[in-house]
């Protein structure tokens, strides 16, 4: 690990202008590639106080060892030239988008003699024209079938292409009309390439001339008595129209614009882009990426852009760009858009109507892509296999933990504190087994007291179910009875023990003996840092229980904590074993906060109103749905009250005067998320 400050640059040696940085490693590889307005205060801020970096970007600049850049007249070049050494370096720490799939294109061979219409997938060739990418292949082959009655472009291979040449016949498809037949001379060069031309013009939006003329066509032939003609053009308009109704119109104005949505999480991100021509959606791709380099949605766009238009030129940049955050500053990007185009490119938040509807459908399916992306990456065998190896290689288990039990607080403001435990089996969710328990023996922001009596209260359960079964001594079992019926009662009773998607369940077999808690897991994960991992640890040697390892995961830095360690253990960013540690913890913090919500809804549904003498449920609701909240309630007049349905001047005095004698209550903070809580309603 390097010190940041032996590769420093001297002060005053970084100029004040705008340009591009590299750092390299001790082995002069570039690990690192930004831009910047003003090189000397963006490269300055690397070299800041390690504590106050951002985790990545303090793995970053630990692990290089120098740090050079390049001087550039405008943010327009910086941007390019920041591409174009993305793309030469491939920097490890650089945001690097990957297709979640592989998504065919229709492709149009512009640059051969003949050119052919096929279905490519991959990289992009020179002197290619392509269409999509298009969710499915035979989706294309579908619309390249119908559209060959009108252009019969060829399809062919270049073998098939020259044993036809060879032996002076077509294939079939010359045959049956579906191909041109250039093979063998039916038409010229320059006719094959206008059809080719055509077939491109077509597929690129230009549909209504076209159609327009075949119908002119059409109508002519009619009146000149050439039925055969008349009826071989009204067979290929409708074949045209079959194939634009493939691709239903989502704009209009025949608008040609490109939609950008991302969704992301701590640790990933998916990105989505609906390709609209014409008004029509003509296309659709995506990418997943890891995020190792702190950056923010508005960063996230800015590396999509670059990676979608940085080869591309030309009617492949269309006139309008729509974004979910606008990259900080925006008027350079969009200028290299325009220049790419050769004309201006707008490139803009959709804020209503048509296209921001049209956003948010783009928006479902990036939150889609980046939930298949995890649960793609979660069911691989060989994957969780690594992450539980990685696992017991950290934390010095004897053997892989095929059994994590992760627990995790939560509260409002010290009321309603509410636990989680989630289990995961040789990697996987065992959603059937998740419980939640109720904290009930006391109130207040303790989280490491409530960790102290959730794992105190899980685990004597299962001393119990030990017992039960005979794997117990009597006197153990004796003083684990003792222990039990001081603290309380049983966990049922008081734990409120629910599943994630049945509702109540039944927490005994058919012989009355409880089940679930009679197997241990390998590892407890707790929700936190150090104390909150010494008072699981302490809980389980209260019980004599020293087989059951555990460990904490402490959000903030993504650390992993060991009893009576000093320093945290640290898995490399790429590590599964630190992904399926993540992965566990923000389950149970997504189940905890949603049995936290579900109570504090029910507890604070009307608040004040419950003081009010005659104010039934019907107009509880009412009130609140009429004002939002409790707190728009209270500021609201008698007269403003009467506005309310079923609400009376009488009523309303009352109302009034009953909230005006409660105290409004402090902001609630829920200590799980950190957010500031509205009350009821809002």
């Amino acid at each position: 690990m390097a010190d940041p400050s032996s590769y420093r640059p001297k002060p005053g040696q970084i100029p004040d202008s705008p340009g591009v940085y590299r750092f390299r490693d001790e082995h002069g590889r570039v690990i690192y590639v930004g831009k910047a307005k003003s090189l000397r205060s963006r490269l300055s801020s690397y070299f800041q106080d390690l504590a106050g970096l951002h985790p990545r970007t303090r793995t970053m600049v630990t692990t290089a060892a120098s740090v050079e850049w390049t001087v550039v007249s405008t943010e327009v070049e910086a941007l390019q030239l920041e591409y174009s050494w993305i793309k030469e370096y491939d920097p490890r720490f650089n945001v690097k988008y990957r297709d979640d799939k592989s998504y065919p294109s229709l492709a149009v061979t512009l640059g051969e003699e003949f050119p052919r219409v096929q279905v490519m997938r991959g990289p992009k060739k020179k002197g290619v024209r392509y269409f999509g990418p298009y969710a499915h292949a035979w989706a294309i082959r579908e619309t390249v079938d119908l559209m060959l009655r009108v252009f019969p472009v060829r399809t062919c291979s270049a073998g098939v292409f020259k044993r036809s040449a060879q032996i002076g016949r077509p294939c079939l498809l010359g045959y049956i009309g579906k191909c041109s037949a250039p093979c063998v001379g039916r038409v010229s060069p320059e006719e094959h390439r206008e059809l080719a031309e055509e077939f491109c013009d077509f597929m690129a939006g230009r549909t209504g001339a076209y159609i327009r003329r075949l119908e002119r066509q059409m109508h002519d032939a009619a009146e000149e008595m050439e039925y055969e003609k008349a009826a071989r053009l009204r067979d290929d308009i409708e074949a045209l129209r079959r194939a634009m109704e493939k691709n239903a119109v989502v704009l209009a104005d025949a608008t040609d614009a490109d939609l950008i949505a991302v969704a992301e999480d701590e640790l990933e991100a998916a990105v989505q882009i609906f390709h609209v021509r014409g008004g029509r959606v003509r296309g659709q791709r995506g990418w997943v990426t890891d995020k190792v380099e702190a950056v923010d949605t508005a960063g996230l766009v800015e590396h999509a852009l670059q990676q979608l238009y940085g080869e591309e030129s030309g009617d492949a940049v269309p006139k309008e760009v729509l974004v979910p955050a606008l990259p900080e500053p925006v008027e350079p990007v969009a200028q290299w858009l325009g220049e790419r185009r050769g004309s201006r490119v707008d490139l803009r938040i959709p804020q209503r109507g048509d296209k921001k509807d049209l956003m948010a459908t783009v928006q479902r399916n990036a939150q889609q892509a980046l939930v298949l992306h995890k649960t793609k990456r979660a069911s691989d065998l060989t994957t969780r296999s690594r992450a539980l190896e990685e696992i017991a290689e950290a934390l010095e288990l004897d053997s892989a933990p095929l059994r994590i039990e992760c627990f995790d607080i939560s509260h409002l403001q010290g009321q309603d504190v509410v636990a989680s435990m989630v289990v995961f089996e040789d990697g996987l969710a065992r959603k059937g087994e998740y419980r939640r328990f109720q904290i009930k023996s006391f109130e207040g922001q303790d989280d490491v007291r409530s960790m102290h009596e959730v794992i105190g209260r899980r685990f004597r359960r299962y001393l119990q179910e030990k017992q039960k079964a005979g794997e117990w001594s009597e006197e153990n079992a004796v003083e684990a009875a003792e222990e039990e019926n001081g603290h309380a009662g049983p966990v049922e009773g008081r734990a409120g023990l629910m599943d994630d998607r049945s509702g109540p369940v039944d927490a005994r077999a058919e012989d009355g003996r409880p089940k679930r808690f009679a197997y241990p897991p390998q590892l407890v994960v707790v929700d936190g840092g150090q104390p909150q991992v010494a008072a699981a640890r302490r809980a389980l040697d209260e019980l004599g229980i020293d087989d059951v390892a555990v460990c904490g995961l402490a959000k903030r830095l993504e650390e992993v904590w060991l009893p009576g360690e000093d320093d945290p253990v640290v898995l490399p960013r790429t590590s599964e074993g630190l992904y399926l540690l993540q992965r566990v913890r923000d389950e149970a913090h997504r189940f905890a906060i949603a049995y936290q919500r579900s109570k504090r809804t029910k507890t604070l549904r009307a608040g004040p109103l419950d003081e009010v003498p005659g104010l039934g449920e019907t107009r509880k609701k009412a009130l609140l749905k009429h004002f939002g909240s409790v707190k728009r309630l209270r500021a609201a007049t008698v007269e403003q009250l009467c506005e309310a349905p079923g609400i009376g001047r009488k009523t309303a005095e009352t109302i009034a005067a009953a909230l005006a004698a409660a105290a409004p209550p402090a902001p609630a903070v829920n200590t799980a998320t950190g957010e500031i809580m509205e009350e009821a309603g809002e």
